[in-house]
């Protein structure tokens, strides 16, 4: 007995030796790096490519590397990351030649984009930056076309990037879950958009990666078989918005009680174009407006959510509560203002110009309703007739009070 638990002593003394070994190597050489490969790649710009380019941008690009103060993309704080990833910062993508992309080859930008490794460093890109190692080649092309356009959004800019500070776990994680993709050796041709169930699999699975944030959990998801992520379109991923309320992803599988099952695909398309249910619902961040994809494309998405199976994952949504010390502040809250504004209208889309820019009142108050108008690019839900008159001029006047404080 005795030499037993000698034995099983010194098992688990070197088995916690090996893991503290392992965690403390870890904690020495941050996230990995890899040796790059040399891709050689000349993409040709046409108009349609860069157009494409755009559209996929707004959704994939924008929204994470936009620098709110100069409208170009050179990178900001991540505020929707979870904190158990730490803190991040999105790099600047414009083309200064430097601090940016200015000089990277077309290859460059494709190995990033498909891999996570940087093409120059070797150096893995952390979770928080989507991959794409199942697009499809033309897809990838137009992106690529968009990034050396002239878009004013592009316009080279000397902004420093800041260095993110992942946390341990984030760092673990890039050690024993997420691995950088092998670079295509074969094409990747797009899919065949008659078959509505295949085009909607593509486009949430290998395009805008829905399933990424509204499966169970970040760590499993499964980039390269996402049918295999676990709790797959189930939802319950949380992610935090601008205020700091952490907003429960819901399910969108087709389960009536608790998913989209009782949904038309009308009411689908609508709601994913504008941002607002009809029953009067906004979306709120970190989801967004999908005003770029066709109304065929977006029925494609809710075909597809269709054919996988229903889970009955019942997720709770957020219940946004006061005090507030004003109607203007709860309607601001509970209409999803703040989780894109914040609380101070300064969180990643800043709204504190919205005086200036909108001296009358009742330009102000079109505005809210439908910025679309004015900004094709917004991500703002289309609120129309889901506010009364009354609650317009009430939230008008709270948005000139903040952008006056």
């Amino acid at each position: 007995m005795k030499s037993i638990l000698k034995w099983g002593g010194i098992l688990v003394g070197a088995i916690v030796l090996v893991v503290g070994g392992f965690l403390g190597y870890v904690a020495l050489t941050g996230i990995p790096t890899y040796e790059p490969t040399k891709i050689d790649l000349t993409i040709q710009s046409t108009p349609e490519r860069v157009e494409h380019g755009r559209n996929l941008a707004l959704k994939l690009c924008m929204m994470c590397h936009m620098d709110a103060s100069t409208k170009r993309l050179s990178g900001t704080k991540l505020l929707d990351l979870p904190e158990e990833f730490g803190t991040a910062y999105s790099k600047n993508i414009t083309n200064h030649p430097e601090r940016g992309i200015g000089k990277w080859s077309d290859g460059d930008i494709a190995h990033l984009l498909r891999t996570g490794v940087h093409p120059h460093t070797g150096q893995y890109v952390p979770p928080w930056m989507p991959k794409f190692p199942r697009m499809a080649d033309e897809d990838i092309a137009s992106v690529i076309a968009w990034l050396r356009s002239d878009d004013p959004q592009l316009e080279a800019d000397p902004k420093q990037n800041i260095e993110s500070e992942p946390s341990f776990f984030a760092v673990f994680l890039t050690h024993v879950a997420f691995k950088p993709f092998e670079y295509p050796t074969k094409r990747i041709p797009y899919p065949d958009t008659t078959d509505e169930v295949a085009y909607g699999d593509y486009l949430s699975t290998a395009v805008y990666d829905c399933y990424q944030c509204h499966s169970a959990d970040f760590e499993s998801n499964d980039p390269l078989t996402p049918s295999n992520s676990k709790g797959f379109f189930g939802g319950g991923n949380a992610m935090p918005d601008a205020k700091g309320n952490l907003v429960n992803i819901p399910n969108i599988t087709a389960h009536v009680q608790n998913g989209i099952g009782s949904w038309s695909k009308e009411e689908f398309v609508s709601t994913m174009r504008y941002g607002v249910h009809s029953d009067g619902r906004a979306l709120r961040y970190p989801m967004g407006r999908f005003n770029t994809l066709s109304d065929y494309a977006l029925g494609s998405i809710f075909e597809y959510l269709h054919s996988i199976p229903a889970l009955e994952n019942k997720v709770d949504r957020l219940i946004v509560e006061g005090p507030w010390d004003s109607k203007g502040a709860e309607l601001f809250d509970t209409k999803g203002c703040s989780s894109c504004h914040g609380s101070t209208g300064s969180g990643m889309a800043s709204l504190l110009t919205a005086d200036v820019r909108y001296p009358e009142d009742s330009t102000l108050i079109d505005v809210i309703r439908d910025e679309l108008r004015y900004n094709p690019d917004s991500y703002m839900p289309r609120f129309g007739e889901s506010i009364s008159p009354d609650d317009y001029i009430t939230l008008a006047t709270y948005v000139r009070e903040l952008c006056r404080k």
